[in-house]
């Protein structure tokens, strides 16, 4: 017998600074550290619930070995002194990993498996280099027919520069704007509410005392925001992924380290404990585009997620659109017909960084702050996704 889906709310969302990758702030913070303190911060934003109601967590990473290797979620449960009692489990779809398990928590509740669950993600870009410490590609994807498959990130954003017609000085004004966007918004305090701060401690050899003077300082924003961007500094840039090219270092994403973390609940949870939900997650799609075009993945999942919501996609009010490539946000933007204004109104990628697999629970936090702020109704996460895919996921203020 067919069973009624319930509803899945956010109680809590939140998230650390970005770090710059390979030599930020968090180069020497090990990636489940970032995720403990947010699944500390999480809890702590519910004062209401139990810890011991929390069935499992399910955190998404991009590329989960080394120092998030080891089923970094389970372990981060038990460093964060939350009850063994609860679960953990890593999930990886790559840039979308983080929004993904935020999915898949909504779903336990939504089919009435569970009632409280943590979502997130946690990337070190510092600690783990992309592509892992030893890929291995099938040779298989190098034959004429999957060649997509090998393609890297940069070289699918020049295809999908050239297939759009997206010019080098549209990315670079693009790319400035995120920055103008990020650093206004960092001085009106508008990342105040998602983000949790964090205490870095170095140590320093002392030559003259021969002791190791130790340093503490506290993190509370987000480092790669650039007040000085211009098209002109941009314009001296090189491409870095075709001789020929468009795409550089400044007009693409950010290498970054960082985590997010969200308390999700049922509505019976909800009612018991007296919570004010933040938002209510209301639908989530992925789909697969031409691995060598995977930029585009976006337009093919924000109108199935959009489907599933019974929403038009004029009735999104806040679009967090990962900007992994300047090339392919402005595709997406194009092909769809999506409000600039409405895209990204912090910055984006370019500017705040990309830690892979904690961005899609980054930027939740992100909507979602932002539509109640803003007293508005709908945001959605959306990215595309390494091999030829896209993502979305839609939140609704409460």
């Amino acid at each position: 017998m067919s069973k009624q889906l319930q509803e899945a709310y956010i109680v809590s969302a939140t998230r650390t600074p970005i770090g710059k990758a390979p030599r930020g702030m968090f180069k020497n913070t090990r990636p489940d550290d970032l995720l403990v303190r947010v699944m500390q911060s999480a809890m702590a934003q519910v004062p209401g619930l139990d810890p011991k109601l929390v069935q499992d967590a399910i955190i998404g990473c991009s590329f989960p070995e080394g120092a998030q290797g080891l089923n970094m979620a389970r372990n981060a449960v038990l460093l964060a002194g939350l009850p063994n009692t609860i679960g953990g489990v890593t999930v990886n779809r790559y840039c979308a990993s983080g929004i993904t398990a935020i999915a898949m928590a909504a779903d336990r509740i939504r089919v009435g498996e569970a009632d409280v669950m943590i979502a997130g993600g946690a990337e070190s870009m510092s600690m783990v280099p992309m592509m892992g410490f030893h890929p291995s590609v099938n040779m298989n994807a190098f034959s004429d027919e999957n060649v997509g498959m090998a393609y890297g990130m940069g070289l699918t954003a020049e295809k999908v520069a050239q297939q759009w017609k997206v010019s080098r000085e549209a990315q670079d004004a693009f790319s400035v704007e995120s920055h103008r966007r990020a650093i206004a918004g960092q001085q009106a305090g508008e990342f105040k509410d998602e983000t949790t701060s964090f205490d870095i401690i170095e140590r320093f050899p002392n030559l003259a005392t021969g002791q190791i003077d130790i340093k503490n300082r506290t993190v509370d924003r987000d480092e790669g925001a650039r007040a000085e961007s211009s098209m002109e500094t941009l314009g001296k840039l090189k491409a870095v992924f075709a001789a020929k090219g468009t795409v550089t270092a400044g007009n693409s994403s950010q290498m970054s380290d960082g985590a997010g973390a969200l308390i999700l609940v049922s509505e019976k949870i909800l009612k018991e404990h007296n919570l004010t939900p933040l938002a209510r997650f209301v639908s989530f799609a992925v789909r697969g585009v031409p691995p060598e075009i995977m930029g585009i993945g976006p337009k093919e999942a924000i109108p199935a997620a959009l489907r599933a919501a019974g929403l038009t996609q004029d009735q999104l009010d806040w679009i967090e659109l990962n900007e992994a490539f300047a090339a392919q946000a402005l595709a997406v933007i194009q092909d769809l017909g999506l409000d600039p204004s409405k895209v990204n109104p912090l910055g984006g990628a370019i500017a705040l960084g990309h830690p892979l697999g904690a961005t899609g629970a980054i930027r939740a936090a992100t909507a979602i702050h932002g539509i109640r702020r803003r007293n508005q109704k709908y945001g959605m996460v959306t990215m595309c996704v390494g091999a030829g895919m896209g993502a979305a996921g839609i939140f609704e203020r409460m």
